[in-house]
């Protein structure tokens, strides 16, 4: 499929249980053109070293600002001296998620899930400070309906907020194509976290981006995590039947106040590292205020503790 439209896949290796990010190259309008950078890391910087040396790359599109995605941004710039791409909260929020500042405000922010102990203090380490620096500049941001030429054709950016708040795909109209990014995989359900900051309800978020796509109908899908496969529509109706179930289950945990982490227990019951536990408290917290923003629960803060509860 790639190689009919253009474009060249780099699968970068990742040290976690997801273990690789796709990353692409192809023609853009004045040189060469790559989607998403990969982490700081040397194996990275090994992968990527044959292809900057065989290409002159004029522009890099982060597609959001996620480690895997944007850590290896920063260098790759310094190499190529490309311009780099992104939307505007993805730059925001890139320059400033893996701070200490931001560590220490999320582990201020956990106190409030209710932990019975301090076990779980590692969960918001600075572990991936050092996979995204340098920082990249970021000369222009990307912005929904913008024509990106790609390869053989050209593709609209759509914004589609959810997994992160301005994560940006784009869409080739004509061959029914669709760079996905982490927006729709093949195989897992893409992470959907709130800590309380950004974008309030980022399921309900997702749920509306997943409707924007299945409103396109697309037939092939372009993942960063897996191959490519067809028959876009049928991933998404999956996608959101996941999610109607994860927040029926959530509905049944909450029929008595509960708080973050006494419904994450039930919810996720298996055993998890300290990296997959803090996606997991993330998305447990999504559901929970995707039901207060639907009233279907409330929620009161005891004893610095948040508490949710069916209505």
């Amino acid at each position: 499929m790639l190689q009919e439209l253009g474009v060249q896949q780099l699968t970068i290796p990742l040290p976690y249980r997801l273990n690789h990010v796709n990353c692409f190259i192809a023609e853009g309008e004045n040189g060469w053109t790559i989607i998403d950078a990969g982490l700081n890391t040397e194996q990275t910087a090994k992968l990527w070293a044959p292809i900057i040396e065989a290409h002159e790359i004029d522009d890099m599109l982060i597609t959001h600002h996620h480690p895997d995605h944007f850590g290896y941004a920063g260098t790759l710039q310094q190499l190529t001296n490309a311009s780099v791409w992104m939307t505007e909260i993805e730059a925001q929020q890139g320059l400033s998620f893996w701070q200490p500042e931001f560590a220490e405000r999320m582990k201020q922010t956990s106190y409030t899930f209710g932990f019975h102990d301090a076990t779980f203090s590692d969960m918001f380490t600075l572990e991936d400070e050092s996979f995204v620096q340098p920082y990249p500049m970021v000369n222009q941001y990307l912005e929904e309906g913008q024509v990106i030429p790609f390869g053989k054709y050209e593709y609209k950016v759509l914004v589609t907020p959810g997994h992160s708040d301005g994560l940006m795909t784009l869409f080739n109209e004509e061959q029914s194509i669709l760079f996905s990014t982490d927006h729709i995989l093949p195989h897992i359900s893409p992470n959907i976290s709130y800590w309380f900051e950004g974008k309030e309800n980022p399921l309900g978020s997702y749920l509306a981006s997943l409707e924007k796509i299945r409103a396109l109908d697309v037939d092939r899908i372009i993942p960063s995590h897996g191959q490519p496969f067809r028959r876009g529509n049928r991933r998404v109706e999956q996608l959101i039947a996941h999610h109607k179930e994860r927040l029926a289950q959530t509905y049944e945990v909450i029929q008595q106040p509960v708080s973050i982490f006494e419904a994450n227990a039930q919810l996720f019951s298996q055993v998890l590292t300290a990296h997959e536990y803090r996606f997991a408290i993330g998305e447990t917290i999504a559901h929970l205020e995707y039901l207060y923003h639907q009233k279907q629960c409330q929620k009161s803060c005891e004893k610095g503790v948040w508490y949710y509860q069916a209505r």
